[in-house]
Parts: C-alpha cells; structure tokens; sequence
C-alpha cells in the first residue's frame, strides 16, 4: 500500500489531465461516429462483419461483462502509467493512440458496421435472470439497444493494447505491471466476443490499427522532431 501511495504522488500533473482528457475525448468520438454517419446518410452502408464459422463458437457468457466494464477504468490507470515515463515516449504515445482513434472514428462514419441482436438471439438470452444477465442488458441498452453499432475497429481493444504498447519498453514501469497489462488486454479482447459486443475480425482490427500506428509513430519520433523544447 505504501509503494501504491508513493507512485500515485509520482505521477505529474498532466498525467492526470492527459486521462481525463483522452478518454472523455475517445469515448465522445466513439458516440459521435454512429450520430455522424446517420446524419450523412453513410449509416444506410452499414454491413455485419461477421465471419459465421468463427463468431458462432464464441457464445454469449455474461460474467464476461465485469471485464468489460472494469476496462474503462484499466484504461486510466494505463494513461497514467505511461505519464511515469518519460515526456518522450508520453508524448508518442499520445499521437499514436490518438491517431489509431481517429481512423476507428472514421471507419465507423465512413465504413459503418452492425449487428442485429435480435437475430444473433442476444436480447432473449440477456432477458433472462442472472446479475451478469442485467449488466448486459443495461450494456446493450446504453449501445444501441437491439441494433449494436461502431463494431470496427473494437475502441476496446484498441484502447486496452495501446497502454500495454505505452509501456513494454519503458524501464521504469515494474515487470509485474507490464505482465498485468498484458493479461489485461487478452481478457478485453476475449469479453468483446464473449459478450457478443464485437465480431472476430473487430477484435483484429482493434489490435491491428494500432499496432500499426505505434510502429509508425516510434519509427517517426514526432515527440523528439516537433517537441524538443518539452523534453
């Protein structure tokens, strides 16, 4: 508790901004794409990316949703962690979560996806009793309701690799917390499917756009070219 206390009155004062921030801005975007390609007319394209001989294994399992849920707040603490390092990698790791942002907010206005939860049987199952069963109805209630949207790439398995990326290579993150990030982002990526969120290929598409970008942006070291003078 000690050692918690003591990383906690380490982290600067723009860490704290910076999450507040990225996230309120991510999760804006996130809403914003659907209600945009509705009023350009783009939501009329909107396609199922489901890949049935792969989606129809991964059956709804409810208790997943706790997952689901306690990730927003993973993702906080992984913005934070990264403020620990230094302004450098910060700095990079801002543009290229926020550039792998930009690109799923653009898909889901220009490349809309959906899922009918009514066919794929989901509103039946999370009718039924059971806590978890509550939870994900409220989820699906909050995203869409019988029609589930903004399906790729999946914001959270984008938002949850990104922080493992933040800080794979940085020294002063321990070992233990890389390893809990890591394991983290496995078991966000697994309860998008298992709650029936998100298709396969969301989920590839959630881990691969911003993989891409981190290689980018790490090749480009905008934070070394454009900001020196806050290093």
């Amino acid at each position: 508790m000690k050692k918690l206390k003591e990383t906690i009155r380490r982290i600067p004062r723009y860490g704290w901004i910076a999450a507040a921030a990225i996230f309120s801005f991510n999760y804006a975007l996130y809403l914003l794409g659907p209600l945009l390609a509705r009023w350009l007319g783009t939501e009329s394209w909107a396609f199922a990316p489901k890949i049935p001989f792969i989606d129809d294994r991964f059956q709804l399992i409810p208790a997943f949703v706790v997952i689901y849920v306690v990730s927003y707040v993973a993702w906080i603490i992984g913005i934070l962690a990264v403020s620990l390092t230094d302004k450098r990698n910060f700095i990079n790791y801002t543009i290229g979560l926020e550039a792998s942002v930009l690109i799923g907010f653009l898909l889901f206005v220009f490349m809309p996806t959906t899922m009918d939860r009514v066919t794929e049987g989901l509103i039946q199952k999370v009718n039924e009793p059971g806590v978890f069963n509550w939870m994900m109805k409220f989820i699906y209630m909050c995203d869409g309701g019988e029609t589930g949207r903004a399906l790729f790439p999946s914001f959270h398995c984008l938002m949850s690799i990104y922080c493992y990326l933040g800080i794979r290579r940085q020294s002063e993150i321990s070992k233990g917390f890389k390893v809990y990030t890591l394991v983290m982002t496995l078991l966000v990526c697994l309860s998008t499917l298992f709650t029936k969120q998100h298709y396969f290929v969301d989920v590839v598409g959630g881990l691969g756009i911003p993989v891409i970008c981190y290689a980018i942006v790490h090749k480009l070291d905008p934070a070394t070219r454009y900001f020196k003078d806050k290093l």
